[in-house]
């Protein structure tokens, strides 16, 4: 019997089982049916990527801090924050921005601090930059953190050649005039960047292009994009505002497969769906809960969409989909800044981050970078600092429970659920994804979205027998739940045993309001 009819025959007996667990009585049920012993692609690291903006208190007072500050430090670099991304194995960091990328020129960003211009941040608040904060700080962050820098180069205000210079800086090995700079600033060795992106938003505050236009214009940049000392770069093409899938056609049909590394998405929850008014990250009720929800389920909607255009253009998926901004964007709390989009991060963002993960290693095929917004202080953050004071968010545990699927394979599965109601509009309550690693270990992670009600879900593994499983979860009574400076563990991550093991199976009993990770050998 061949795969297509083995994988037949076990997804019919699964559909079959599942009419039995949704007529028993109790709690409302989800049968998952995963190809345990089929592991496709490979679930890119990148996909869980961050973005480092210099935006609000991202950058200063959250990554770089003033020399006095009782923390400890690297130079002004801060440690604790430090060794919290450490923790939870980021791949990449996007800097400088976001929309301040089109302003930014990095030359104003090394040398002595104290020689370097001192210029505004028109994006952002309108603040001074001293740019005390610049590339070659930049990729001592990146070292300490052990990730990969991921940069995004000025397009708007920029030309050709300040793209072409900063990568000579950056990455040629040789002797210049500018390699000689990046040596007396300290860094004898060429960084060795790979991923570049060309432009930021350039539909909007990259320049308000045409795709057409901005096709042409990135053509011309590419080609300066060079490949210095065998460093070769990986170049992303800015892409598409949410549902523009215009933008996306033009752009695969007029750059060529090889000058292109990824193509990027930008799509960020909206709670009330209205720009003008976001709604509260704090203060929020059902209607807005479930509101928040829908939205975000409509990611998938949008990697299904932009996927399909890819694949007519490139079959071979050779061009990535890079989603480098997502997560939810709230009104800012009150009595803050509303140019540094400050907000907190609670029981809901956690969902909305295990959902989008989910989302993301489901279309490992075509996404293989993904970068949320931002790391510290600024919109759904892994972290929230008060002057020394440090907390760690939600959303933070999420990608440290998902980290276990980092570079391992992508597993097929299937769910069927009962779905989260509100009046009379009703979504999926239940999302999944699932791995195997290098070690043999099958890793599924769940969520259930459900405030009201505990689902009893049926996990099937088709091809292998369990032996051992281990669990853990995230969970919390309340979606607008957070960790505060006052109460900073309220949430993270706890062992979960509320499941039975049987040949091929486990049965767990998912809390409303949760995400949970199973082990299985």
């Amino acid at each position: 019997m061949h795969n297509y009819d083995l994988m037949k025959k076990y997804i019919l007996s699964t559909l079959a089982f599942v009419a039995t667990v949704f007529a028993q009585a109790g709690n409302p049920s989800a049968v998952i049916s995963i190809q345990a012993d089929q592991p496709k692609q490979i679930i890119s690291k990148h996909i869980y990527g961050h973005f480092a903006e210099h935006l609000g208190r991202c950058i200063y007072d959250g990554f770089w801090v003033d020399s006095s500050m009782q923390v400890e430090k690297d130079g002004r670099i801060r440690m604790d924050v430090v060794k919290a991304l450490r923790d939870i194995s980021i791949p990449n960091l996007r800097w400088p921005g976001g929309c301040y990328a089109d302003e930014y020129q990095w030359r104003d960003g090394i040398g002595k601090p104290e020689n370097r211009p001192i210029t505004v941040n028109s994006n952002w608040g309108g603040v001074t930059e001293d740019n005390s904060f610049g590339t070659d700080e930049f990729m001592k962050l990146c070292d300490l953190l052990g990730c990969e820098p991921y940069l995004a180069a000025n397009m708007g205000t920029g030309t050709p050649k300040d793209l072409r210079d900063w990568i000579e800086y950056l990455n040629y090995e040789g002797d210049s005039r500018l390699t000689q700079m990046r040596r007396e600033n300290g860094h004898a060795d060429a960084y060795g960047v790979s991923f570049f992106g060309i432009g930021n938003e350039s539909w909007g505050c990259g320049g308000n292009m045409t795709p057409e236009y901005y096709a042409d214009q990135y053509r011309q940049f590419q080609c300066y994009a060079r490949n210095y000392s065998g460093h070769n770069i990986k170049k992303i093409a800015s892409g598409a505002n949410a549902g523009d899938f215009n933008w996306t056609e033009v752009c695969m049909k007029n750059i060529p497969r090889d000058c292109m590394w990824g193509l990027s998405l930008h799509y960020y929850t909206i709670p009330s769906g209205d720009w003008s008014k976001k709604g509260s990250s704090t203060e929020f009720d059902e209607a807005e809960y479930f509101n928040t929800m829908k939205n975000t389920l409509y990611m998938e909607t949008l990697l299904d969409g932009h996927s399909a255009i890819m694949d007519r253009y490139d079959p071979g998926r050779s061009v990535a989909l890079v989603v480098d901004e997502w997560g939810i964007w709230t009104d800012v709390i009150p009595e803050t800044n509303p140019g540094f989009l400050y907000q907190q991060n609670s029981m809901r963002d956690a969902l909305i981050a295990g959902i989008n993960l989910n989302l993301f290693n489901n279309h490992s095929e075509r996404v293989r970078m993904a970068n949320l917004a931002q790391a510290i202080n600024v919109l759904q953050s892994l972290v929230l600092t008060d002057n020394e004071k440090m907390i760690l968010t939600p959303t933070y545990y999420i990608f440290k429970m998902y980290k276990v699927h980092h570079d391992a394979n992508w597993l097929q599965s299937t769910v069927t659920c009962s779905d989260y109601a509100f009046g009379d509009k009703t979504i999926p309550s239940i999302s999944v994804s699932s791995s195997k690693d290098a070690n043999g270990k099958v890793h599924v992670s769940i969520t259930n979205i459900d405030p009201h009600n505990a689902i009893s879900t049926s996990v099937f593994l088709n091809g292998i027998d369990v032996a051992n499983a281990s669990g853990q979860i995230i969970t919390s009574s309340n979606y607008t739940d957070c960790n505060t400076f006052d109460n900073p563990n309220k949430i993270g991550i706890k062992p979960f045993n509320d499941f039975k093991v049987s040949k091929g199976s486990i049965v767990l009993n998912m809390p409303p309001l949760s995400v949970i990770t199973i082990e299985i050998e």
